[in-house]
């Protein structure tokens, strides 16, 4: 039999500023273009320029986004000459984002109707 969800309390951290850290692991997920970078480098690594090709953003922005995602270490950088191939660190952030999918996809009309987050342009 499986147990039903935990409270949040013995789920969440409980060090100082662990809930902060969540959220904040959270908000660097927040972002579409975030997502659909990772979303891009879960099976294979990829250049700058691959990623710039999928996203269909300046280099500028998805060397930010791939910056940030680096930092948060969601992903990691292999340097080979000139070239930086960037691939996601951990198959569990793989899990996360088909979790998310999931989820989002069984709650697409609350999420849609929901007026206190504001879809990012």
């Amino acid at each position: 039999m499986t147990a039903g969800p935990q409270p949040a309390a013995t789920l969440l951290p409980t060090e100082p500023n662990g809930v902060e850290m969540v959220a904040k692991f959270f908000r660097a997920l927040g972002d579409p273009a975030r997502l659909r970078l990772l979303e891009f480098l879960l099976h294979d690594e990829h250049t700058v320029t691959e990623c710039v090709a999928h996203v269909g953003l300046s280099q500028g922005r998805v060397s930010t986004h791939l910056g940030c995602l680096s930092d948060c270490g969601y992903v990691q950088v292999r340097r080979e000459g000139r070239f930086a191939y960037y691939t996601v660190t951990d198959a569990r952030v793989a899990e996360l984002v088909l979790l998310a999918r999931s989820l989002a996809a069984d709650n697409a009309a609350a999420l849609a109707a929901c007026m206190r987050i504001t879809p990012t342009t």
